[in-house]
């Protein structure tokens, strides 16, 4: 099939207009991280008709991503995400500039990872701490606006970081804390202030720090996209109010609730440390 930009993502138009397609085939968007909400966001943005990604992801398919990634497959099982996730973009695709970092992101690879990068959109597993601390420093440095969404049980949380307004530190507070352990709270909370999602946790011995990892639900992974990708939108286009950090967003499908989040103090705010300590001394009954 000979492949028509302009009438493959036609179907947009309305809700964008002619020239804001152009706009955003010429846009470059970095997403770290092929897995759950990574692929979702990578299709998403592809099917936006966002004309270069940088997409990077170490790890392959295996059984347990079943229920959520959109790259997992039984026939894509031990392939490798970013080369599966590749394809399927050139799929959507064919003229897509695509840049591939198949080692992950660390500090030899990030500056060309964002090099040119209009937006970056933050979709490292939940656990590492590090690389979403180097990443998120030098989107600051470069003045690369920031979105991240977190899954969240049956929801999504939402938030944006800004060159000029809140840092993530500053929102976050982790140097506030010693210990690995104590961070992931405070980036737990700091995701989700609200909390929205904590009371309907079917099973809380799924939830496990130590081993790093806990429950997923493809819901949530879906809107996070939804999320995500609206705000993409109208920071690439420059167009609709959009909410950075300390406000963000909180819809919950299960409990039917949307929450506005303000966190003016970050989490050193008397509200998020109460918080903290109700989650640390959850996480130490392990």
């Amino acid at each position: 099939m000979e492949f028509n930009y302009d009438e493959a993502f036609s179907r947009n138009i309305g809700w964008v207009t002619h020239d804001e397609q152009h706009l955003l085939q010429q846009k470059r968007v970095a997403i770290a991280g092929c897995g759950g909400v990574g692929g979702l966001h990578s299709l998403t943005l592809a099917r936006l008709g966002v004309g270069k990604l940088n997409i990077s992801d170490f790890d392959q398919f295996d059984i347990h991503n079943m229920n959520r990634q959109s790259g997992a497959f039984v026939s894509t099982k031990d392939l490798d995400k970013i080369e599966v996730m590749g394809r399927m973009l050139k799929d959507i695709n064919p003229e897509l500039d695509l840049g591939t970092f198949p080692e992950g992101i660390n500090e030899h690879n990030v500056d060309a990872f964002l090099e040119d990068v209009d937006l970056y959109v933050d979709s490292l597993d939940f656990f590492a701490l590090a690389a979403r601390k180097l990443v998120f420093s030098r989107c600051y440095e470069k003045g690369i606006p920031v979105i991240t969404a977190a899954p969240l049980g049956m929801g999504a949380a939402l938030l944006c970081f800004k060159p000029g307004k809140m840092t993530y530190e500053e929102y976050f507070r982790f140097d506030d804390k010693q210990t690995e352990e104590e961070q992931l709270i405070q980036f737990l909370i700091g995701l989700s202030p609200s909390m929205l999602q904590r009371d309907y946790l079917a099973d809380p011995s799924a939830v496990d720090f130590q081993a790093q990892k806990g429950p997923s639900t493809a819901m949530a992974v879906n809107l996070c996209a939804g999320l995500a990708e609206t705000y993409a939108l109208k920071i690439l286009l420059d167009r609709g109010d959009v909410l950075y950090a300390p406000y963000g967003l909180h819809f919950d499908a299960y409990k039917n609730k949307m929450r506005k989040t303000w966190c003016p103090f970050g989490n050193r705010g008397p509200l998020q440390q109460l918080k903290f300590k109700i989650a640390h001394s959850i996480v130490l009954k392990k």
